[in-house]
């Protein structure tokens, strides 16, 4: 995550402690005086709905082999015993696990931060009430556009309704809330449109996803933006942003699984503002830039550890057999071992970019699904050739 409100206003968030501090240097095992990492739980595969870019696939009925309570609350110790800051209840759809809410609250009892992804549609004022209740720290509700965009996206009429009210029932009931948005084809002329609600429905936080090429997302590598409209977008982020700021509006702004983003901000900062750029350029070399594999990892409903969420196809270990630690500190896994020391494997672009140490080669994700190759460059990376080239002069 590129927090665009702390590196252009230098706000402060929860998040931000774990993106630019020294704390991020140390964020890559969970020994000593690090943290673990930030850890996604697809707890469920189960949806209400059936999107169109779900990297999890998700839709339908729980699966059988499901981490079953008693796995999951074991699961969840072994998570504070590896100083893990904050476990993100994913799916799926998590509010469709029946033991989701006592899960949540002993992941509370342990110290570790609750986030929750959710598309929302389920959040009635009781639960609401219910996530505030058990110190839910953040819940992220997916929202792909205004109605009718969003609608065609989620596979069900209503959608948007209904997850607008659950933002709605989670601000009535003092619960922090927020927005997700994944960037495509279908939806670039909706962001507009997008912080427009945000503002009249005083919605303090808004992540924008870009597209990353994984689950039922394979399917739309022909839908992404190009990289002029990539940097428009990120124009409109921008500014909207500052506007925010400017008159006062509190609000938390995101971009997420691009790092691309962070030097496009660099650079258009360091040609208006070049002592904030300075300062900026500093946050990002303690953040360290795509941390897949180091200070962020995934956990899916049966148990198994990936590099990421978008990243399932490799396995690592699963947490019935071995606890969650003693998979993410071993080694001799070469896609495990390489993610934390990736630079020497980065081919093509990546490779030779200026920027590896603000940025780190990207989402390997995407670069594997267009050219199968996990160290080929990212092709969503929309920098110029001189914007990379360690030579010239920007």
């Amino acid at each position: 995550m590129i927090s665009i409100s702390k590196l252009l206003c230098d706000t402060g968030n929860y998040g931000d402690n774990l993106r630019y501090s020294e704390l991020s240097r140390h964020q890559m095992h969970g020994t000593t005086a690090g943290l673990g990492p930030v850890v996604v739980w697809n707890m469920t595969r189960a949806c209400n709905l059936s999107c169109r870019h779900c990297y999890a696939s998700a839709g339908g009925q729980r699966q059988p082999d499901e981490l079953n309570t008693a796995e999951a609350r074991r699961f969840i110790d072994s998570l504070a015993g590896f100083k893990v800051p904050v476990i993100l209840f994913s799916g799926g759809e998590p509010l469709m696990r029946e033991d989701f809410f006592p899960l949540a609250a002993r992941a509370r009892e342990r110290g570790i931060r609750v986030t929750v992804s959710t598309n929302g549609t389920l959040i009635t004022p009781e639960t609401a009430h219910r996530l505030k209740e058990i110190g839910a720290g953040y819940v992220g509700v997916s929202l792909d556009g205004m109605e009718a965009v969003n609608d065609r996206f989620r596979g069900r009429p209503g959608a948007f309704r209904d997850a607008l009210a659950g933002i709605r029932n989670c601000l009535a009931a003092g619960q922090r809330v927020g927005l997700r948005f994944t960037i495509n084809r279908h939806n670039l002329a909706e962001l507009p449109a997008i912080f427009d609600l945000i503002e009249r429905e005083n919605i303090p936080r808004a992540c924008f996803y870009h597209l990353v090429y994984s689950g039922r997302g394979s399917g739309m590598r022909d839908e992404d933006i190009s990289p002029a409209e990539t940097r428009a977008a990120l124009d409109l982020i921008m500014e909207r942003t500052l506007d925010f700021h400017r008159r006062g509006l509190d609000k938390e702004i995101l971009t997420v699984d691009n790092h691309a983003d962070a030097v496009y901000l660099y650079l258009k900062l360091r040609r208006r503002d070049p002592a904030r750029a300075e300062k900026v350029y500093h946050l990002l070399e303690l953040n360290g830039g795509n941390r897949t594999g180091m200070a962020i990892g995934a956990v899916d409903w049966a148990g198994n550890v990936h590099p990421d969420q978008f990243t399932r196809h490799y396995t690592f270990g699963n947490v019935r057999e071995k606890s969650f630690a003693a998979i993410w500190t071993d080694l001799s896994q070469p896609v495990l071992a390489g993610l934390k020391n990736r630079r020497p494997l980065l081919k093509g672009r990546c490779a030779r970019c200026r920027w590896l140490d603000i940025c780190n080669g990207n989402f390997r994700a995407r670069a594997e699904a267009v050219y199968g190759d996990f160290w080929a460059p990212d092709p969503a990376c929309y920098l110029s050739d001189a914007e990379i080239d360690p030579t010239g002069e920007i």
